[in-house]
């Protein structure tokens, strides 16, 4: 990605990797396996070397259950990561928060992209940080969107029509960043698998996801090793979701995603290639 505002192009004819660094303790999938900061800086160059677009960088988990981690302990997780990264890799660097503070500073120390998986609702001062950079947001859907909190977001999601609720919240989220400011051209969505969705709310999202281009923008999908994988493939490891979050993100690629985020880089690079391959050689 050259230019970031003319990500819109850049995609167009391209499937991004958003490679998962997560700097936690108690993320679901590898939480505390890269919390130290050479453990980190070292997944993502190798995440970059395996053909990751992207290196989405958090230091909160926000999965079912997680307890909020105060600003100056997430900056202190993140923003060394980031400056031992800038400049180093190819890949463009995100900050995956839900904190205005983070996302500033973050973006002082090189981030180049913005990931809130509450589409910027939760922190106040969020959208003026977006908006007075020129990073792409990423806006994901969750019911932390709708004020609730990863700490109780799965006791029990409720939706009448899940994939129209969905679209219509991100709707709004569009419609709320465009009057702070945030060009369209700048925005990327998320329909936020696993994030206040059970296992069939989740299915029924990723069957669904040509109603998402209604939107007009780029579509990010994160199914990697997600309790819902677990469920279908009968694997309670996350660890070992590879092939079933694979077959997830080259659905999802079949129904128009753009960018997927992923803890299995290589993995996933090698299958899009050559599900690529072959769909485009169709007659």
């Amino acid at each position: 990605m050259e230019q970031l505002d003319a990500h819109h192009e850049l995609v167009k004819d391209h499937v991004l990797l958003m490679g998962i660094v997560n700097v936690t303790p108690d993320s679901f999938s590898d939480g505390g396996t890269f919390l130290g900061l050479p453990s980190a800086i070292e997944h993502a160059r190798k995440l970059a070397c395996e053909g990751a677009d992207i290196i989405d960088i958090g230091g909160e988990s926000t999965r079912p259950g997680a307890k909020l981690v105060s600003i100056d302990e997430e900056l202190s997780r993140v923003i060394p990561v980031i400056k031992g990264l800038k400049g180093k890799i190819s890949a463009k660097i995100s900050i995956d928060t839900r904190k205005a503070d983070v996302m500033r500073e973050a973006i002082k120390a090189g981030a180049d992209i913005i990931n809130d998986v509450t589409a910027l609702q939760y922190d106040t001062e969020s959208l003026h940080v977006a908006a007075s950079s020129d990073c792409p947001v990423i806006l994901m859907h969750g019911l932390t969107e709708q004020g609730g909190d990863p700490k109780t977001m799965q006791d029990n999601p409720v939706y009448e029509d899940v994939v129209g609720e969905v679209c219509e919240s991100l709707r709004r989220n569009i419609a709320v960043c465009e009057g702070a400011g945030i060009g369209k051209m700048r925005l990327i969505i998320d329909p936020g698998i696993g994030f206040g969705k059970t296992a069939d709310h989740n299915i029924e999202l990723l069957a669904n996801l040509g109603y998402f281009r209604d939107l007009g923008l780029p579509l990010l999908i994160g199914a990697s090793r997600k309790g819902f994988i677990g469920l279908l493939g009968g694997e309670s490891d996350a660890m070992k979701r590879a092939p079933g979050s694979i077959a997830a993100a080259l659905y999802a690629v079949s129904q128009g995603a753009k960018i997927l985020r992923v803890h299995d880089v290589a993995k996933t690079r090698q299958a899009l290639g050559v599900w690529q391959a072959l769909d485009q050689a169709k007659t």
